[in-house]
This record gives C-alpha cells, structure tokens and sequence, in this order.
C-alpha cells in the first residue's frame, strides 16, 4: 500500500492499524494526518507506547494520557479514580481520535484496560467510546518488557479489544530509508525469516570492517553504552563543557520529557567528541540519527560537522507537550547526544548513517532485524558480533504478518478502486463530525471581530506566520485556511511580506514543483501531486503558504 493510499483511509475516519517494514514511511504518515486532523482543529490524543517514540510525535505515553499509569489490573476503586481526574476525563471526553505509536510495546492486557477506561469517561459501549483508533508499529520490531511481577505479556493484537475495533490494516510496501538495494534483500529475509547461506556470506563480509571514520556503535545493554562514551569522551585532551537542559510547565510532565527525550539534560563536550543529532530539521540538513564531530563548543555556540563534510551551527530545540494546542510543558536543549554508542532499544525510530553493531550478547527476537535496519547501506554497516538468537523473529509474528499483508492489499484494491466523489464525501463527513470549534466557519456575534479578520488585521500591521499563530494560539494551518479565504474574496491582497516564513530555496523548489504539475482539471492546483513528487521534507503547511503566491 502507497501512503497516499493509506492517508485516505485514515481521512474516511475507520480505525486503522499502520504498518510496514522499517523505513516504509509508518511516521511520515502519521505525522502528515496528524497535520490534517490539526488543520481541523480536531481534539486528538497523540500517545505513544514509550515515553522517547511519544517524544518523537510532540506527544505523552499513553499511560499518562489516559491515567493508567503503571497498573496492570483495574480494580472498580481504580475505574472510579481515574474518572475522577479532571485532567484526564477532560482530554479523553473531548478526543475525537486517538493515535497509539510503537503498538508492538504496548501489553495485549494494558490495551483491554485502556478500552474500559475510555468507555467509563465517554459512556459508551462502543470500542474505545466510538472515536477513531490508530494504531502504529511493526510487531517485528521489539516486543512489550516484562517485569517479573506481571502477566504473561502477549502482543496487542492478541486483546479482545483489537477484534472489536475492526482495523483496516495498511500496509506500506514503499521502502524510504534504505538506499541499497542489496542490504534491502538481507533485512527482508531476515524480516522473513528466510535467511540463507548466501544472506549469511553477505552479512560475514561486513565482519571486523575497518571504517573510515568511527561509527555508532549499538550494544544490547545499557551498562555497555555508558561505560563505552564516558570512557571515549575522557580520551579527548582539552576543556569539557556543560550545557543544561531548560525547562518549563508542569512538573510531573516535564520529568515525563527528560525521561523520554533522547537529549540528556546535562550536554557534556568536547571538541572532537562523537555526536548523534536527536531530532529532525530537514531544513538545516540533520535527522534523528546523523552522525557528526564537534567543531567547536564553547559557551551557548556549538558547530558540528557531519559526514557530508557539512558544518551546521547547531541551535537548541524544544520538545513539548501539547493539549488542544497549547503547551502544557516543555523542554530545550541542543539535539545532540554522544554517539560513541548507543542500545538497540534506543535505536528504534533511527536512521544511521553507519552503526558497529555487536549482537553477540542478543537476548530477544528481533533485536538483530531493530540493529541491522537502523543503517541505511551494507557499507554503513561493521558487524563485530552475532549470536544465534540475533537474526531470529517471532515465529507467531510471521503468521499474523502474512495476514496483515492480505488484508491491506484488499484494502488498497477498495480505495484504488473508490470513485473519487464517494471518498471525497466520505473525507468530508468524517472531517465534519471530528472538526474544532474554532475551524469551523467564524460568525461574526455583536462585539466580536470575525476570526478571519482578525488575522487580516494582524497581516496588515505586518505580523508573519509563526508570530500570529502564536499570538492567537492557533494552529499555523489555521492561519493560512484565513489567508486563503482573505484571498479568496480579495486576489490582489498583498501578501508579499509572508515570503520571509519559508527561505528562499525552498520558496523556490516548490514553486517550480507547482508549475511542473500545473493546474489540474477542475482547475487550480492540487496539493496532492506536488507532495507526492517533493517528497517528505517539505509540509503541506509549507505547500499551501507558496501556493497562495501562484
């Protein structure tokens, strides 16, 4: 299934479960109907099974956003407490979808108790209250922890709770990470389970390989990853400095962020010192994962040079929560980490550049398939150890898999197949069952300026994008739905000054995109094409805003 495919089943409003082999896309998706559903104005729950992939989505684990926490039973005394926070019966009433990120870690259990905690606080029978469900992961990846003291953990799709909410299954067969075609075949028959002596040759070759340049390496433990940086960063002469993490909100959120932010909060370095950027910036050239040399740190300035040679003044960055909007808590920090090493488990969600992976002391199935698809290239990849458990996957995982693929083709066969005005109408319905107060369209009431105008007169005193979003609180898309109604009813409003919200470069590269597509039947131009040929690294947001000057 093509994510375009998937966007649309998702825009229909059915619970769906997205999946796909690493670097498919899964993300890209969710963050772009994140976007769609933000433009709405939608009340959205943006929950994660861990607390670094929630991070990742500007999201809370889904233990904190439903009030679960850590039990793993609920008792009626529980129930009943958990209704009674008003913060958590606020946010779960008014959600009209929630997305789950990284499923795979989430118990089969946790799920059920999750279901009977939505339908108290909504009063419904219905799966999950009746609000859209989305589920994201690959149950290849790694499997739910266990504790000692809980349950026997099985994977969610095993929850009555997974049956009832009927999933349409997507499944992305497009491949955006890795650039080699070769080290594509080995994960596949890893992923397959259908490793072969060849597979194997291939994997040998990548045996105590000398690297230009000293890649990440990636430990099954944790005791290893620490002593391995500590021990690298005290090789290197010079002054060490400390840059500390900032913090803002509540407490309890903004202990929930440090715990899940891969940036620690106190940033020790040196020049010299080995760095992995944590958070993506396509514009400045860096994603989750690209690995880099510290040029220069001294205090609050530090340039990095990445292996494209490239030198990037790095600048801190903030990750938030967020509710209907607003933030909540937040913290900021440089988007560096030392990268001398790093755990599989941490790994998940990464692209590397290259990685020294030693799977000699593997201790889970899929925790060979989770390292080996972090690298992008065979050449990126320097094996120093395997034992028999790291290329094994779960075999009850390749039979469910084998079903998830069938059920998306069918799926992908009914959208392909879908007049365009029965899914247009069905995108419409569901956008206004779901849509905000505030997105829909302003009226005017006696002492009230109209929502739309009041953005106009901030665009004539010369306020740009970002400001005004921020001044009103609202969404940046919801601004340019303004523009694009004030230009609507006005075509020669000028709006030349919001040209400094987007670089030049990037004004430019989509604006030819534009032309290249052109004008499509009905007339005007067509978000959709200009997406599909430019790709992830630019928003709808930013396609809009340029198309405003066509």
């Amino acid at each position: 299934m093509t994510q375009k495919e998937a966007l649309d089943i998702l825009k229909t409003g059915r619970n769906v479960f997205l999946t796909g082999a690493a670097g498919s896309g899964k993300t890209y998706v969710l963050r772009e109907y994140i976007n769609y559903l933000q433009n709405l104005n939608a009340y959205i729950g943006i929950t994660a099974s861990t607390g670094i992939a929630a991070t990742g989505m500007g999201g809370i684990t889904i233990h904190s956003w439903s009030g679960l926490g850590v039990r793993d039973s609920l008792s009626k005394g529980d129930l009943q407490e958990i209704v009674e926070k008003k913060h958590v019966k606020d946010k779960v009433k008014k959600a009209s979808v929630l997305i789950i990120d990284e499923i795979s870690m989430l118990h089969h259990y946790r799920l059920d108790l999750l279901d009977r905690i939505v339908k108290e606080i909504k009063n419904s029978v219905e799966p999950f209250g009746g609000m859209q469900v989305v589920f994201c992961g690959d149950f290849f990846q790694l499997p739910p922890v266990r504790k000692s003291f809980e349950p026997e953990v099985f994977f969610a799709y095993h929850s009555d709770t997974w049956k009832n909410l009927k999933l349409k299954v997507c499944y992305l067969s497009e491949q955006h990470r890795q650039s080699d075609l070769k080290y594509l075949e080995i994960l596949n028959a890893v992923r397959d389970a259908t490793v072969s002596e060849e597979t194997l040759k291939v994997l040998e070759t990548r045996f105590n390989k000398k690297a230009d340049f000293e890649p990440t390496k990636l430990y099954s433990h944790n005791k290893d990853v620490n002593s391995e940086n500590e021990a690298e960063l005290s090789k290197i002469s010079g002054k060490v400095f400390e840059y500390e993490m900032q913090e803002r909100g509540r407490h309890n959120l903004v202990e929930s962020l440090k715990k899940s932010c891969l940036a620690p909060e106190t940033l020790r370095l040196k020049v010299g010192a080995k760095v992995m950027f944590v958070k993506n910036n396509f514009e400045e050239g860096f994603v989750n994962g690209t690995l880099g040399t510290v040029e220069k740190c001294v205090f609050e300035e530090i340039k990095v040079k990445i292996l494209s040679g490239k030198i990037i003044d790095v600048v801190r960055e903030t990750w938030r929560i967020e509710e209907d909007g607003r933030s909540k808590a937040e913290i900021t920090q440089y988007p560096l980490r030392l990268a001398w090493a790093i755990t599989v488990h941490k790994s998940q969600g990464m692209s590397l550049d290259a990685a020294s992976i030693d799977l000699s002391a593997s201790f889970e199935k899929g925790m060979g398939y989770v390292a080996l698809s972090r690298v992008r290239s065979l050449e990126g990849l320097f094996l120093k150890g395997l034992n028999d458990m790291a290329l094994r996957v779960n075999e009850e995982v390749l039979g469910f898999d084998k079903t998830f693929r069938d059920l998306s083709k069918t799926n992908s066969f009914h959208i392909k197949t879908m007049g365009e005005e029965k899914l247009s109408k069905m995108h419409n319905e569901f956008a206004i069952k779901i849509r905000g107060p505030s997105s829909a369209p302003a009226t005017a009431g006696k002492g009230k300026i109209d929502t739309v105008d009041e953005t106009k007169k901030m665009l004539d005193d010369g306020k740009i994008l970002k400001d005004i979003a921020k001044e009103r609180g609202l969404k940046l898309g919801t601004i340019i739905d303004h523009i694009e109604k004030i230009k609507e009813k006005d075509p020669n409003y000028n709006i030349y000054n919001l040209q400094s919200s987007i670089t030049k470069n990037k004004f430019k590269e989509i604006y030819n995109a534009f032309h290249k597509v052109g004008v499509s039947e009905g007339g005007g131009y067509k978000l959709a094409k200009v997406k599909e040929l430019l790709g992830p690294k630019y928003s709808y947001e930013d396609l809009r805003l340029v198309r405003l000057f066509l």
